[in-house]
């Protein structure tokens, strides 16, 4: 987990990349992330990934038009069924399906809700095309429900 406070950090040997909803999630050409904490980020070598959702994207559009759900919502909506946090974890794809982690190696993935990261699974993680490729390892930790 990445604290953004006003001691430093350092990687120490791991890589960190954050993913970051895409622009105009919640507000058009908006972003979420903030200037601020994008800067910390980066002054220490972590990298940023601002993407749509592996569960989302074009199956929302269709949800939002014509008031149905699509595969994707279906999958993301089961994977919460263990947290939101585990949902988030496993749409570590997005990072793979950009270059920044490679799908031949374990990673540990944190994930949560606005309120913060309350979940840390190792994962294998794959390309979103192989969605079904992607291998919980270990659940380091989730909250209880």
């Amino acid at each position: 987990m990445v604290i953004l406070d006003s001691k430093p950090w350092r990687l120490k040997g791991y890589g960190v990349v954050v993913v970051t909803h895409s622009y105009g999630f919640k507000e058009k050409d908006k972003a979420e992330l903030r200037p601020e904490n994008r800067d910390k980020i980066v002054a220490v070598g972590g990298k940023i990934l601002t993407t749509t959702h592996a569960f989302g994207g074009v199956g929302r559009a269709v949800r939002n038009k014509f008031n149905t759900y699509q595969l994707d919502e279906l999958i993301a909506n089961t994977l919460r069924i263990f947290g939101q946090g585990t949902k988030v974890a496993v749409e570590a794809m997005m990072a793979a399906d950009s270059g920044l982690i490679s799908v031949q190696e374990d990673i540990i993935s944190i994930g949560g809700t606005g309120g913060g990261a309350d979940t840390a699974l190792v994962l294998q993680v794959a390309n979103v095309n192989n969605f079904f490729d992607v291998k919980a390892r270990e659940i380091i930790t989730k909250p209880r429900l």
